[in-house]
């Protein structure tokens, strides 16, 4: 097993070794369950999944666990903001319970459509409460804690090694560009593990604890689930790069102040993606979710093979006309992957299996060179030196990693050669009207709307429906 990684603990690459031999504890930060998933945390998601179906490709077995952060954690990674949970019962009119449970179907739907396997473990943040208590009175003890204005505080005073992960200069370091100072704080990077002390009068989700009655800080859940689930020994942790600065950082300084050892040998973490007015985010209102694709023509696995086409670690930019160009290389793969599965011919000869999964495999462990793999996908399903037979064992293989359903129907059945034919069009219409070639564009919707296809131009990009 020859996996590597780039690992944030130590800004490198390295080999991969687990702490257990063939077997992966891995600890994915999952939703906060008040809205739905735009298609940028969806990105993370899918990237998870890959990285987990890679390693048990690798013949590892990986136990994955990840939260759902039902408890109204803040808006902002540090200890400010407005109460996400509330927001959403005050905007839906319902309860915050209501709310969490409604949300968290929404994003196992999305996954699901997604082909994103669901964890071993999937832990609510509400049904561990007292675990978390028990864990911030340990803290405690061991004198890492302090209490003002009614709230326990983690002291990072305390924890020296508490910049190293994200290499901050705390002295250096402007304390309100990063989090909102406290005044209650005796270090403006101190963090909340236990409010008692809320500035929403009205705080619905609470519990009582030694402290007085009140809810956890939302670092602490991550912590504490996890080593619950996962041990003290735990070989992966995975998260959205914006967490690496505060939750990150933070979950890291509880954890090891408890357990005096290292905590988290790999840190791997998925960049953003981009629209091009700037990061994807709930905040802004208006965000893109799989339904608001859906409805714009497109399937949830148009989306994952446009994501797989770009590198994790690096940013991807969205815009409908490159989620178009992914759709139809997408159908034109599954169409192909479909033909050679009805088709089989040929004997198996091993070595050529062999050769074309080592290629597949030395991609996939290259920190997830996931476009490299695609692109041995693609060389196996073109080239003429497999017969049928070769080619459908090697599809079927990559896309245990891959989960593009290759060699199946597509639930919405449309005649294929008559989709090639149509995405064919649109793209010849496009470069038409790029060529300013407004003519032949205004020719080609004519053609189209002759054979009952009627092709719409938004902002986003170019759809198309078949009308009655």
């Amino acid at each position: 097993m020859t996996f590597k990684v780039y690992n944030t603990r130590t800004k490198q690459k390295e080999l991969f070794k687990t702490y257990n031999e063939n077997e992966v504890n891995m600890y994915t930060c999952g939703p906060t369950v008040y809205n739905y998933a735009h298609i940028g945390n969806l990105r993370t998601y899918i990237f998870e999944d890959v990285l987990r179906k890679t390693l048990e490709f690798d013949n590892y077995t990986v136990n994955h666990v990840m939260n759902v952060t039902d408890v109204g954690h803040l808006e902002s990674d540090a200890d400010d903001g407005e109460d996400k949970m509330l927001l959403g019962a005050i905007r839906e009119k319902k309860t915050v319970w209501e709310i969490a449970r409604f949300y968290e179907d929404a994003f196992f739907n999305d996954l699901e459509k997604l082909n994103v396997v669901r964890p071993t473990v999937v832990c609510r943040a509400t049904e561990h409460i007292e675990d978390m208590i028990k864990f911030i009175k340990q803290l405690e003890e061991k004198g890492f804690t302090y209490i003002s204005n009614g709230n326990v505080y983690f002291s990072i005073d305390k924890f020296p090694k508490y910049p190293d992960f994200a290499r901050l200069q705390l002295e250096d370091l402007d304390a309100g560009n990063r989090i909102e100072v406290d005044e209650n704080k005796k270090n403006p990077f101190d963090f909340v593990l236990w409010f008692t002390n809320s500035k929403f009068s009205n705080q619905i989700m609470q519990w009582d604890s030694p402290w007085g009655r009140g809810f956890p800080g939302w670092h602490i859940e991550c912590s504490t689930m996890s080593i619950k689930y996962l041990g003290e020994y735990m070989d992966i942790h995975c998260g959205g790069i914006d967490h690496i600065p505060v939750h990150h950082t933070n979950e890291i300084a509880q954890s090891e102040a408890l357990l005096n050892h290292e905590w988290g040998k790999y840190w791997i973490h998925g960049e953003f993606l981009i629209e091009e007015k700037g990061k994807m985010s709930k905040s802004k209102g208006d965000f893109l979710t799989v339904s608001k694709l859906e409805e714009k023509g497109y399937q949830p696995l148009d989306y994952r093979y446009y994501c797989l086409q770009s590198r994790y670690s690096k940013q991807l930019i969205f815009s409908y006309d490159k989620l178009t160009d992914a759709k139809i290389a997408y159908k034109k793969l599954s169409n192909r992957a479909l033909d050679i599965k009805n088709n089989i011919n040929g004997d198996i000869n091993k070595d050529n299996i062999n050769l074309y999964l080592d290629k597949f495999s030395k991609e996939i462990n290259d920190d997830l060179n996931m476009p490299n793999a695609l692109t041995v996908l693609w060389e196996v399903v073109k080239t003429d030196s497999l017969n049928n037979n070769e080619k459908w064992q090697l599809i079927d293989k990559f896309d245990s990693v891959l989960s593009l359903n290759l060699g199946k129907k597509m639930e919405v059945e449309i005649d294929k050669e008559e989709e090639e034919y149509i995405l064919e069009m649109i793209e010849k219409r496009k470069q038409a009207r790029k060529d300013k070639d407004f003519s032949l564009a205004d020719e080609i919707r004519n053609e189209l709307l002759e054979k009952k296809i009627e092709i719409k131009d938004t902002r986003e990009g170019t759809t198309w429906v078949k009308l009655d």
